[in-house]
């Protein structure tokens, strides 16, 4: 499962190691929403405990405040891997 590929000790070949682009933007993007949606929700506990809410949010706001930007990043960079791969030749899609 945690597999790595590691150079034999005393290799010095300089050959470059393979990057899993995929893997590893994905990483960062579960990064960022688990960021985004913390801050936020900190953000709502501490404005509720201030008495901030004067009245009841609806059903969808604050699931949407807290899962529509990353649910949108992730859109997009779906979005910008495709149109990327549309350069690439001899590709249908």
């Amino acid at each position: 499962m945690l597999h790595m590929h590691r150079r034999q000790f005393g290799a010095n070949d300089n050959t470059l190691m393979p990057i899993n682009w995929r893997r590893g933007l994905f990483r960062v993007w579960i990064l960022l929403s688990m960021a985004w949606v913390m801050g936020w929700a900190v953000y709502l506990m501490l404005y509720a405990i201030q008495g901030g809410f004067d009245r009841n949010p609806t059903l969808f706001d604050v699931p949407v405040l807290l899962l529509g930007p990353p649910l949108a990043l992730l859109a997009f960079g779906a979005a910008a891997i495709w149109a990327v791969r549309g350069f690439k030749p001899g590709g249908l899609f």
